[in-house]
């Protein structure tokens, strides 16, 4: 609930075209629904990474290694391993991202054209 509200602070438009009756912005809200998702996601990346690296350190500190070391060997062996150990998550991540990217890159030349007027201002 938290990261929701943190996306939707971060763009306002967002939030105001998720809102039911937001009239010819419906795009937008499709990729509003992305945004509590990519988050999420992200995070549990991020989080099953860092666990990856404690759970290789620790067996690394098991097998008599000095602290130091088995944390950079596991950072080292983590890099590819998750790769392959977190594919799908990871893929969701990249698919997140780049509807997101796409969604920022059609508003900003939807702007740039009401700009230079080229397109009608009805999205106001």
């Amino acid at each position: 609930m938290r990261e929701q509200q943190e996306t939707r602070t971060d763009e306002p438009e967002a939030a105001v075209a998720a809102t039911p009756g937001a009239g010819p912005e419906q795009p937008t809200g499709e990729t509003s629904e992305v945004k509590p998702n990519l988050a999420r996601d992200i995070a549990l990346y991020t989080a099953a990474r860092f666990g990856l690296v404690a759970v290789v350190a620790v067996l690394l500190m098991l097998a008599q290694v000095p602290v130091l070391v088995a944390i950079a060997v596991s950072v080292v062996v983590v890099m590819p391993l998750s790769l392959l150990v977190f594919g799908k998550l990871r893929r969701r991540v990249a698919v997140g991202m780049a509807e997101r990217t796409r969604g920022r890159r059609e508003r900003r030349e939807q702007l740039r054209a009401q700009l230079r007027g080229d397109a009608p201002a009805d999205a106001e």
